[in-house]
């Protein structure tokens, strides 16, 4: 079940994605043009989740397929390395919130600060030459205004979505007795909102408890 997951997920962030800079016109005035820029964001969310969950062993049971996906995820999402992905990750898990947490800022709890060092503790020399590259090729193929408004955007937006609530909202502080020993809150439970909102990852002590719970069956953990 979690490769079929994960190649729905691709081939739909692939097919939307060419749709998108093929046909959708860019137009401020059109709620289509919104829309789009929204369901893009939200696959472009799908492959990092996809990702994430490979970095768990939660596709498959063979552990190279696992990385096969997880590689191949990253590098679709933002030319990210997998490898230094997992190893952060990992280290989250195992200090969640504490100094030597890579996805946690000690200094301000400011969403936009977070955020910012957030995205520079991913970021690299090898990602923006990469991303440069093949923004440069679409260009031979489509508009250039519809690769920054349908493929830019989107990562871009999707990195707000995957922090605020798989990170800033779930670990910052101040940390209270019931996000013990994960220091990670939860969202109240609300199936459809929690799919909505970043694909259950806002069910995140949860997930802390019980990493090895795919994200599509979280919501079968949440009891209030």
């Amino acid at each position: 079940m979690g490769i079929v997951i994960a190649l729905v997920i691709i081939f739909l962030w692939f097919t939307h994605l060419v749709y998108s800079l093929s046909f959708a016109e860019v137009m401020f005035t059109s709620p289509v043009f919104y829309v789009h820029i929204l369901i893009q964001t939200y696959l472009f969310t799908g492959l990092f989740i996809t990702a994430h969950d490979a970095m768990h062993r939660n596709l498959s049971g063979n552990k190279k397929v696992n990385n096969f996906f997880g590689v191949l995820t990253s590098f679709l999402y933002a030319g990210l390395s997998y490898k230094k992905l997992l190893r952060n990750h990992f280290l989250h898990h195992k200090n969640p919130a504490f100094e030597n947490d890579p996805d946690f800022y000690t200094g301000s709890q400011n969403f936009f600060i977070w955020w910012g060092i957030f995205l520079l503790r991913y970021i690299s020399l090898v990602q923006i030459i990469t991303m440069a590259v093949f923004f440069n090729l679409l260009k031979l193929i489509f508009n250039e205004s519809s690769i920054i408004w349908f493929w830019v955007v989107p990562a871009l937006l999707s990195t707000f979505q995957l922090f605020f609530f798989g990170t800033y909202q779930p670990h910052k502080r101040p940390h209270d007795y019931l996000m013990k020993p994960h220091n990670a809150r939860t969202q109240k439970a609300n199936h459809i909102w929690a799919m909505i909102s970043c694909y259950f990852f806002g069910y995140h002590f949860e997930h802390h408890e019980s990493p090895g719970v795919p994200w599509w069956q979280l919501y079968k953990l949440k009891k209030t």
